[in-house]
């Protein structure tokens, strides 16, 4: 039997991290499937419809691919490129004034027809507003600073303000690409506490002058 591809398996470094501060991993390019919104998450209910027609793209291709090609993954996580026009704003949690990109990894044989392919499916089946939105992705952001962040997501910022204050003038490093996270626990299902984020940041050299 084959074995189902399992990016969580496939890349430990980039989705199963142990370390609970910031250090620094690189990141290979992966294929996504992907869809932009903007707004709070908790109420904002183009994010539930972006979640929704993500997942039904996800398993449309899952499918389609163990079935024509033979060849079965696990979907992938969800995850969200996050930022804001202030920055500011995303530090202080003004939620309302966020921008977003949400993304589940899918293999490198999943190809761009194979995608468009799961859309028609899976909107001929499921009517979801959001499902034309979907597009594929390539992201590549190679050296990144990340941590396992475990507990509520607006618990936060501590973690990130050590990033941005301490760990990246330490060293040297200031940001070459946007807030990303992991999401490895269901919230629906688990208590917010033991909550399971991945948070990172992609990084390159700063200037140079240490300050």
């Amino acid at each position: 039997m084959t074995t189902k591809y399992d990016v969580k398996r496939e890349l430990k470094t980039c989705y199963s991290p142990k370390n609970t501060d910031w250090e620094l991993v690189d990141i290979p390019e992966l294929r996504f499937l992907a869809i932009d919104g903007y707004g709070d998450p908790n109420t904002a209910a183009g994010y539930r419809h972006a979640v929704e027609a993500l997942y039904a793209v996800a398993y449309t291709a899952k499918f389609a691919s163990k079935g024509d090609l033979g060849k079965d993954f696990v979907v992938g996580p969800l995850e969200g490129l996050w930022w804001a026009d202030d920055m500011d704003d995303f530090l202080a949690r003004l939620k309302d004034n966020w921008r977003w990109r949400l993304l589940i990894n899918v293999p490198d044989w999943i190809t761009g027809d194979m995608i468009e392919d799961a859309k028609q499916a899976a909107l001929t089946k499921k009517k979801m507003p959001a499902i034309p939105d979907v597009r594929s992705e390539t992201l590549h952001e190679g050296t990144s600073a990340q941590v396992l962040h475990i507990g509520p997501y607006d618990d936060e910022t501590p973690i990130l303000t050590r990033l941005h204050r301490e760990y990246l003038p330490a060293n040297n490093l200031r940001e070459t690409g946007l807030h990303h996270e992991i999401y490895l626990s269901d919230p629906r299902r688990t208590d917010p506490a033991k909550l399971r984020t991945i948070l990172r940041q992609p990084v390159g050299a700063g200037d140079g002058d240490g300050s």
